[in-house]
C-alpha cells in the first residue's frame, strides 16, 4: 500500500482492507501517530510496526535524528516471508519513494522483493491527477502489478475537482473504491 503523499489515507484503507486473520505491517512508524493501533482497532488484523521514530519526519532521516537504526527494505521483505496469515497489508510511510533507510531502500523495494502488488491511495483534491499519474508510472516502470486506485477520504461534499478526478483517475489505473470522508467500513477488491 502506497499513497500519492502523506494523510492520504493509507492508514483507513488498510484497515478497510484487513479483517481478522490478515496481518497489516507498518515498516517504520513517525512521530505520534500510531497506524498499527487504528488499523487494529478498526479491523481485527494481527499488526506489527518493525521501527518507530519520534519525529514525523521520512523515515531514514526520522532514524538518523533519532540516532537508530533505519529499518531496509530487504528487513521488511524478510519479517512478512516469516508470517503465515492468508492477506498482508505492508503500508509504506509517505508516498511510493520515500526512503526508509540511507542507502535510498522504499516501500517500492519492498514490493519488488516480495513481488506483490500494489494499492495507490490518493485524496479527491486538486494535485491527484499528476500525483497518482507519476506514482502508477513509477510502479509499473518497476514491474510491480499496480491493482489499482483507492480514494482515502472522499468529501461529504464534493467539489468539481474531486467529481472530475474521480472519473479521469480511471484513465491512469482502475479506481477500485473510495471512503467516505469521516466513515468506515471493509471493502472487498475484485478478484
Amino acid at each position: 500500500m502506497t499513497g500519492t503523499d502523506t494523510g492520504v489515507g493509507k492508514t483507513i484503507v488498510s484497515a478497510a482492507l484487513a479483517r481478522p486473520g490478515a496481518a497489516y505491517v507498518k515498516p517504520a512508524q513517525t512521530g505520534d501517530d500510531d497506524d498499527a493501533a487504528t488499523v487494529a482497532k478498526l479491523s481485527g488484523a494481527e499488526v506489527h510496526t518493525l521501527a518507530r521514530y519520534p519525529e514525523p519526519l521520512a523515515p531514514a532521516t526520522a532514524a538518523r535524528r533519532a540516532g537508530l537504526p533505519p529499518v531496509t527494505p530487504l528487513q521488511v521483505a524478510e519479517f512478512v516471508r516469516t508470517l503465515q496469515n492468508d492477506l498482508v497489508i505492508i503500508e509504506g510511510a509517505g508516498g511510493l519513494l520515500v526512503r526508509f533507510d540511507e542507502a535510498g531502500g522504499t516501500i517500492l523495494d519492498v514490493a519488488a522483493l516480495l513481488k506483490a502488488p500494489m494499492i495507490v491511495v490518493a485524496r479527491a483534491g486538486l494535485g491527484t491527477l499528476n500525483h497518482t499519474a507519476l506514482t502508477v508510472e513509477a510502479i509499473k516502470r518497476r514491474g510491480v502489478t499496480c491493482l489499482g486506485i483507492m480514494i482515502g477520504s472522499w468529501p461529504r461534499d464534493p467539489d468539481l475537482a474531486a467529481e472530475c478526478n474521480l472519473e479521469d483517475l480511471t484513465q491512469i489505473a482502475p479506481v477500485l473504491g473510495r471512503i467516505r470522508e469521516g466513515e468506515f467500513t471493509t471493502m472487498e477488491l475484485p478478484a
